[in-house]
């Protein structure tokens, strides 16, 4: 018999439906957890942060183990991502995580692009699942998902306010990922400055309209808000404490727990992301982020719902509607590409036959004055002849009298 509460009432009138007996549709989400446990669960990560501030040491800590990972240095020219794929089991549920980290986030002197890469990535991810999605043979269930769920960004512990490069990073990614900010090394500032760089990161948060993942409250006083973000310290040293190995940071003070809710939010964090909230935070991934990626996506392709009213009444008729669309867009483009060329042409022309007429004038009053150049060229030469012919016959009459007297005075003397 069911409770009342799962009583179910029909028709206008009100009619109530009782089981006289155990139906068996109860045993339905253990077949969906059946299911899921044969198939695994598939659950990506990304931690941004600068170099050194301890990202590899905080996944290290968040699932117990010790990946491989091979520290950076500060020389590298741009930022990049490094993906590391592994396969875990708790309790015979196995969980194939991805790990993806930035290296060199932090090194460069213009952070405006920094993040270009990380962006890149997981539009990358999301485009493989979408091209998966619009086969016409899919394979859904056994396509590995590699589209990114949550984004653990780790802040420096300044203790005064968010960095603009943080600021201007969270903007970017806010709407592609679900992110969480994350204080790294919490352990170097005081109780009282960190409640202090908390509350002024909130506030920042507020003020420039940032969104963040906001998961339901974890009990019924302690609220996700209240800890955001959360104040880490992570370790991979483990002492033994009551029995038990813990991870801890050694001081010559004293020992740091890193699961001490009293020393840190290391544990909400990993209850958060692993225990209570990895469920919702793989739903927000595909119902919430990638459907904003796969709409502006589609909608940049020319994909748009079509209207209720409209007469296609089938897929094939919606297609063939959508390609006549397109080739008259098509045409009507390639007769402006037309009309432009002409009037460029038109306009050329002009152009040319402006510069021949400029040129033909050059041409005739060059012409001209070579005519007149040339006209007085002869008039001089006329004058230079007629002074040399006068020269000539001057020197001839001298020479005709020069020989006249020379005979003069061979008479005489003869």
């Amino acid at each position: 018999r069911m409770p009342s509460s799962h009583q179910r009432t029909l028709g206008e009138p009100g009619r109530t439906l009782q089981p006289r007996g155990r139906v068996g549709f109860d045993t339905l989400p253990d077949q969906f957890v059946n299911r899921e446990l044969k198939r695994g669960f598939y659950f990506n990560l990304l931690c941004v942060g600068d170099t050194g501030i301890g990202k590899s040491t905080l996944i290290d800590s968040l699932f117990k183990r010790t990946f491989e990972n091979q520290p950076h240095d500060h020389t590298a020219a741009a930022v990049g991502t490094e993906v590391e794929k592994y396969v875990l089991d708790d309790a015979g549920v196995t969980l194939n995580l991805t790990v993806v980290s930035t290296s060199g986030f932090g090194d460069q002197l213009n952070r405006e692009d920094s993040m270009a890469n990380v962006i890149r990535y997981i539009h990358d991810q999301n485009e493989i699942y979408m091209q998966e999605e619009m086969k016409t043979v899919r394979s859904l269930a056994e396509h590995h998902d590699s589209r990114v769920h949550v984004c653990l960004y780790m802040l420096p512990p300044t203790g005064h306010s968010l960095r603009a490069v943080d600021l201007h990073c969270i903007r970017q990614l806010q709407d592609k990922v679900n992110v969480v900010p994350v204080i790294a090394k919490a352990d170097t500032i005081t109780k009282a400055e960190l409640a202090e760089f908390k509350e002024t990161v909130r506030a920042e948060f507020k003020r420039h309209e940032i969104e963040l993942f906001e998961p339901d409250c974890f009990d019924d006083t302690a609220k996700f808000e209240e800890l955001m973000p959360f104040a880490v310290i992570a370790s991979r040293e483990e002492i033994t404490v009551a029995g038990e190995r813990v991870r801890v940071r050694q001081y010559p003070w004293g020992v740091v727990e890193i699961e001490n809710e009293e020393h840190s939010d290391f544990a909400k964090l990993r209850e958060m992301l692993l225990r209570t909230h990895m469920g919702r935070l793989l739903h927000r991934t595909h119902n919430v982020v990638y459907e904003r990626y796969r709409k502006a996506k589609l909608q940049s392709m020319g994909y748009v719902d079509e209207d209720p009213n409209s007469d296609c009444s089938s897929l094939r008729e919606a297609f063939e509607q959508k390609r006549k669309d397109l080739m008259a867009e098509i045409s009507r483009k390639e007769e402006e590409m037309r009309q432009n060329f002409v009037i460029k042409v038109k306009r050329k022309e002009a152009e040319l036959k402006a510069a021949e007429a400029e040129l033909t004038s050059k041409f005739e009053k060059l012409k001209k004055i070579h005519q007149e150049e040339q006209k007085d060229l002869q008039r001089l030469f006329a004058v230079l002849e007629a002074e040399r012919a006068e020269w000539m016959a001057n020197e001839q009459r001298e020479t005709e009298e020069l020989l006249a007297k020379n005979k003069k005075k061979d008479k005489k003397k003869h």
